[in-house]
This record gives structure tokens, C-alpha cells and sequence, in this order.
């Protein structure tokens, strides 16, 4: 984040020489001293957030930096608002000749601020020194475009061109699936509900969609729906989004109708739909009981076979949703199925890792048993090492979780901040923003991508933004901090961000905003 807000000041800067306000030696000098100083100093930035959460200098450092580049854009801003560019004719001239000692005092006074800033520079710079702050991108010596470019970002992510497909790596749980299917297609011709329930990451959702994707699923329930509910959650949107997952073509008037519906119409619209029909309903994310109640009414049970399966994290949720549910509390993976995963994520799906040596490999094996067999914390693990092609870096890892252990087990909270200051300044604005959608939420990746070109968070110079937006989405799914929710023609048409993670993303934003404040 701190990255992507020095680059955006650096960028006013540069934008700011072109104006002829600038001309003045003094201040154009100042500028360009201070364009170059913030260039350079990207180059550090990515050290020190890496040892922040174990030196809190460094954490100053970062809010100091940060500080000046907020500082940057305001005086940059208030010049423009200021002095601007002068007008011309005669009746403006004469303005620009009344207003000429003003216009000169604010330039004087815009020169002297920038010259504070350089001091505020200078003293960080020396404490960058001080602190053993390394330069990690290798850009010294290239002048005044010392900070990161478009063309080095390509060349960077044409690693991660491509997404890791996610049914690739579908790991273990092949005798959960096996048990879960033969409860699908039981003797009972009541219609049934199948609970799956355990702690955040194991994999709930994994499976579920697992089940409802199987071939033998397709061709025995023609009627299928899934719906994500949440903590915070509306009936009457659940209940519309069932409707056009069962409907698939539901569009024109029919749509208009829907969304004119309240709670009651749209029950009784759905029960219309699915009467007579064997159906197959998913109901992900489930936090409550009460959530469950006030969507059951609008599944009808005309003794054909129907089953609707329920994921929750809670244990008295999946007992309580009804009489005769089916309940399995998902296991964790085996310390075999650990390895296997890793390895698939490591290798972006194929299960190969001929690039991986054998001190990796190893190292790899010492910190996935460190997992504990929860997926989440292993695909991000996969995530995080699969961009580090040096035995170094592996080693690097490695010290900075045995430093955070707890009962000798890897929290997963810790695991996912560590994935998130591994993130380019450009990427860690990227997956701030996914903070901003509702928990759950399907999001559309054109839309998504748009939004963080106009947000800023994508500045390219020698390649397409569309192209580079193409290759940040690409590497935060193949690092797992996004996964696939839909495809089309072989492109990601949707995602959707794990409930963890969002959390990490809202908390990281909190914690940059308090600091903002604070400073």
C-alpha cells in the first residue's frame, strides 16, 4: 500500500514539472530533487515492510514515508488551487498584474514547503541506513525513474500469465465426497438436507462445490441453485437469487417482476418453480439457524428425492437446520493429502516440481507440517513460495513463521499476513480494495478491473492496463488470495474473496487509515 501511495506522488511530481509555473529555478530544483528522493526510496519499501510486524521502526519508517507522499499530493494540490496556470486576454492579464504579489508569495510559499519536506526526506534516508534497510528491487543508479515502471511489472508477472485452475487442486476428501454423494442419492424420497460443517479454510465450500459440479450430480438433478448467505444477509435477496439460479434463463419483464417482489411472493414464486421437480439446492456460509428457517419454507418436499446441502462454520447449526439432516464435520487433511496440495500449488496444478530443489523441497515439508492439514493455510503457503525461485528466500520464510508459532502450530491469521506483505505495493491496493464488497459477494472481474484503473491502483506506460490488470488478478488468484467463483471461454468471469481474507483486508486498511491519523 505504502508503495502504490509514494508512486502516486511521484507521479504528481513528474505531471507537476510539465506546468509553466515551474519555470522558477528554485522551485523547479525542488521538485525535481524531491521527485528523484521518493523514486529511489521505492526501492526500500518493500524490505521494511517485510520486517515491520518484527521491528516497530520499521513500521514507523513505512508511516513516516507515507506521510510525506500524503504531504506531497496536498502541496502540489493546494499550488494548483493557488497559483495556477495564468489566463489570457486583456482583462485577464490586468487580473494576473493586480494579483501578481499574491501569485509570487505562494509560489515562495509552496518552495519553502517543499523544501521542508526535503529535510523530512534526508532524515529518513538516514535512518533507512540506520536501520539496515535494504533496496530489494535492484533499481539504483537509473536516475530519476528509479521507482518501479509498467514494463518491469510485466516482466515480472508474465510468470503468473495465467490463472491456476481450481479444480486442479482438489485434494483429499475423496472418501468425504464418496459418503456425501451415497447420502445424495439414498433410498429416501423426503426431501433431505446434508449439513458439512468445521472451522474456517478447511475446505467446506471446496467440497460442496465439489458435489455440485460431479457429473453424476448434472444428470440427476436438472433443478440446481447455490447461494452464499453470510452474518449479515436479506431473505428476500437470497430468495432472488435462488429464483435465477434455478430459472438459468431469466431475464426482460420476468426480471423486472422479481425485483418488484417482497419476502412472502417470492417464496410462494419459487415453491411455483420447483414444484414437481427434483432439486438440488446449496446454502453456503450459513451463521445462523434463523437463516436456514426463513428460506426452508420455499423448498418444497413433494417426496421426489430433492436434497439441499448446507455449509456452516457452527456445530449447532448443522445439528439444528432439521430432523432428519445428514451431518458431517469435515476432517483435516492427512499429512500425505498436505503434501500432495502443496505440491500441485506449487507447480500450478500439474503435481510436478522439477524446479523445486531438494533443500526446497524440504523446507517446504517442514513448514506444510506446520499447517496442520488446513487447506486455506496450505494453498497460501503454495502461494507465497511459488513466486520464490532461491533457496534463500524459502530459508527466509521459513525463520519468519518459526518465529510466530504458538503451541508449535502456524496460525492461519498470521500465515494470511504474512501472503499480504509479500504483495507489491500496486497488488496490496489492489486486494484492499476487494475489502470493500460484501462478504460472499460474487464480483465480476471486468467490472473489478475498471474499478482499480479508475481507482489509480494500475499506472502503465510501455503495456495496456487492461493488460496489466489482466496480470495483477492472475497472480492474487494463483497466490490464493482470490478464488475462481465462474469461468467463461476459458477466461475468469467472476471471483469471490474468502471470508478470511477479507477480514485481512478490511483490518489492513483500518490499520493504514488509523496510522494515517495518527501520525
Amino acid at each position: 500500500m505504502t508503495d502504490a501511495i509514494v508512486s502516486f506522488a511521484v507521479k504528481q511530481l513528474g505531471d507537476f514539472l510539465t506546468q509553466e509555473i515551474v519555470d522558477r529555478k528554485n522551485l523547479r530544483t525542488r521538485v525535481e530533487w524531491l521527485r528523484n528522493e521518493l523514486g529511489y526510496m521505492q526501492s526500500f519499501i518493500q524490505d521494511a515492510e517485510e520486517k515491520q510486524s518484527d521491528d516497530h521502526r520499521m513500521q514507523q519508517w513505512i508511516s513516516e514515508i507515507t506521510d510525506i507522499a500524503h504531504n506531497t499530493v496536498a502541496i502540489l494540490k493546494d499550488c494548483n488551487l493557488k497559483v495556477g496556470a495564468p489566463k489570457s486576454g486583456f482583462f485577464n492579464s490586468l487580473q494576473t498584474y493586480a494579483c501578481l504579489c499574491s501569485r509570487e508569495a505562494n509560489l515562495h510559499n509552496i518552495s519553502q514547503q517543499l523544501e521542508s519536506l526535503k529535510q523530512r526526506v534526508l532524515d529518513i534516508s538516514r535512518k533507512r541506513e540506520t536501520y539496515g534497510i535494504r533496496n530489494l528491487s535492484n533499481s539504483a543508479g537509473e536516475g530519476a525513474n528509479r521507482g518501479p515502471n509498467s514494463r518491469s511489472i510485466i516482466k515480472r508477472l508474465r510468470r503468473a500469465t495465467s490463472y491456476v485452475d481450481q479444480d486442479r487442486l482438489f485434494v483429499g476428501f475423496e472418501d468425504v465426497t464418496r459418503t456425501l454423494l451415497a447420502e445424495l442419492f439414498k433410498m429416501e424420497c423426503r426431501r433431505s438436507v446434508i449439513s458439512i460443517y468445521g472451522m474456517g479454510g478447511l475446505g467446506k465450500t471446496t467440497v460442496a462445490r465439489e458435489l455440485y459440479n460431479s457429473s453424476k450430480v448434472m444428470e440427476n438433478f436438472r433443478y440446481r441453485a447455490w447461494v452464499c448467505v453470510s452474518q449479515e444477509y436479506s431473505t428476500s435477496d437470497l430468495l432472488r437469487t435462488l429464483i435465477k439460479s434455478f430459472r438459468k434463463r431469466c431475464f426482460g419483464d420476468e426480471l423486472k417482476i422479481i425485483e418488484k417482489m417482497d419476502e412472502e411472493d417470492l417464496e410462494r414464486y419459487l415453491r411455483e418453480i420447483l414444484k414437481g421437480h427434483k432439486y438440488l439446492a446449496v446454502v453456503d456460509d450459513v451463521w445462523h439457524k434463523e437463516a436456514w428457517e426463513s428460506l426452508k419454507r420455499a423448498f418444497p418436499d413433494d417426496k421426489n428425492g430433492s436434497r439441499v446441502i448446507i455449509t456452516t462454520r457452527k456445530k449447532d447449526v448443522a445439528t439444528r437446520v432439521d430432523d432428519r439432516s445428514f451431518v458431517h464435520e469435515l476432517r483435516f487433511l492427512t499429512p500425505d493429502e498436505s503434501w500432495d496440495l502443496f505440491c500441485k500449488k506449487i507447480s500450478h496444478g500439474d503435481g510436478y516440481n522439477n524446479w523445486c530443489s531438494a533443500g526446497m523441497l524440504d523446507l517446504g515439508g517442514q513448514m506444510v507440517h506446520k499447517c496442520g492439514g488446513l487447506p486455506l493455510a496450505i494453498v497460501v503457503l503454495g502461494g507465497l513460495l511459488c513466486h520464490k525461485e532461491r533457496l534463500q528466500e524459502w530459508h527466509e520464510v521459513k525463520e519468519h513463521i518459526w518465529r510466530h508459532l504458538k503451541n508449535d502450530s502456524l496460525e492461519i491469521s498470521f500465515l494470511l499476513s504474512l501472503s499480504y506483505d509479500d504483495l507489491s505495493g500496486q497488488l496490496k491496493h489492489c486486494f484492499l480494495y476487494l475489502g470493500s464488497f460484501l462478504e460472499d459477494s460474487l464480483i465480476d472481474v471486468e467490472k473489478l478491473k475498471w474499478l482499480w484503473m479508475a481507482e489509480g491502483f494500475i499506472t502503465a506506460r510501455e503495456a495496456k492496463m487492461e493488460e496489466v490488470a489482466d496480470h495483477y488478478l492472475n497472480e492474487l488468484v494463483n497466490r490464493s488470495m482470490i478464488q475462481i467463483a465462474d469461468k467463461m471461454w476459458d477466461k475468469i468471469a467472476y471471483c469471490r474473496i474468502h471470508d478470511l481474507l477479507r477480514d485481512l483486508a478490511v483490518q489492513k486498511a483500518i490499520e493504514g487509515v488509523e496510522r494515517k491519523y495518527h501520525n
